[in-house]
């Protein structure tokens, strides 16, 4: 915050549109805008109460944005936090509760989100020691094989649509034309042929677990497919793979983007559904801390 209220809005609606498209069914599953869960914030609250500055001070993402912004990672430093808000520094606990309020105890995540589900165990520890109750199951994450996707032109940061360069990422929306290009301006290395070896080669390693992931098989697979394979030959055939994935994505999302009144009777209903658990359990929680 501040957003541009339009352009969030458009986002929001964008971002639900995708998890359809990509496969998110409505009736096997609670889709939902936070936002319209009023729950969230109030545990955010009772969490941000038992939660020590200390653990959030330590968590990475804050620490980056410290270094990126004046230099340093030391939170006793007030002018390296000028520019930076609250939110930022407390948004950890926002996200332990979205865990917590529905007592989720598997969380698929990706790698990079390791640390915060650890510190919502250590917030759920904490609150089921102050009052005596082991009312929050301990949640753990759940990780595939893909445990991060790299950025196409830096191997070394994790593929971002906050990166600067466009040139970085492979969009659901991209064209057919447009993903051939970045697959063919991809990084890679001067060593000849197609191996995977992750410390020296992390670049083709990158894009290697694209291609086993985008096709369903191992990266042993991969390899042995294209063993006899140009750089050159190997990045085709990626583009060729991830434009024949994202294809019925693609299609998806040109039919959904037509029918805004389903889309928010997904979200409506889910709103309503999420508010029925997170309300109950609120209640809960409420009354273990006196507040009730």
């Amino acid at each position: 915050m501040p957003q541009d209220p339009k352009k969030l809005r458009k986002e929001r609606r964008e971002m639900a549109i995708t998890l359809l498209a990509c496969g998110i069914d409505p009736k096997k599953c609670i889709l939902f805008e936070q936002s319209k869960v009023p729950a969230h914030t109030a545990l955010t609250w009772i969490l941000n109460c038992m939660t020590p500055v200390g653990w959030l001070a330590r968590m990475t993402q804050w620490k980056s944005k410290l270094g990126i912004h004046r230099g340093s990672q030391s939170l006793e430093d007030v002018s390296a936090t000028e520019g930076l808000q609250l939110g930022l520094f407390a948004y950890p606990v926002l996200m332990a509760a979205d865990v917590l309020l529905y007592r989720a105890d598997k969380i698929p995540v990706g790698e990079d989100q390791v640390q915060h589900l650890e510190l919502a165990r250590d917030i759920a520890q904490i609150f089921n020691k102050n009052v005596k109750n082991d009312f929050f199951p301990l949640p753990r994450p759940v990780i595939t094989e893909t445990k991060r996707i790299m950025s196409l032109r830096d191997p070394t940061k994790k593929m971002s649509k906050s990166d600067s360069s466009s040139q970085s990422r492979i969009h659901l929306v991209d064209s057919p034309a447009e993903i051939s290009s970045k697959i063919k301006r991809a990084v890679t290395d001067s060593t000849r042929g197609i191996s995977y070896d992750r410390l020296r080669r992390p670049a083709v390693a990158n894009l290697i677990e694209i291609y086993a992931t985008m096709k369903h098989i191992s990266i042993e697979d991969v390899v042995q497919e294209h063993a006899e394979s140009t750089t050159a030959v190997f990045k085709e055939a990626l583009a060729d793979v991830i434009i024949s994935s994202l294809k019925p994505i693609q299609e998806e999302i040109a039919l959904l983007e037509k029918d805004d009144g389903y889309i928010q009777s997904v979200l409506d209903q889910g709103a309503e559904r999420a508010s029925e658990i997170a309300q109950a359990n609120l209640s809960e929680i409420q009354r273990l801390v006196g507040l009730l």
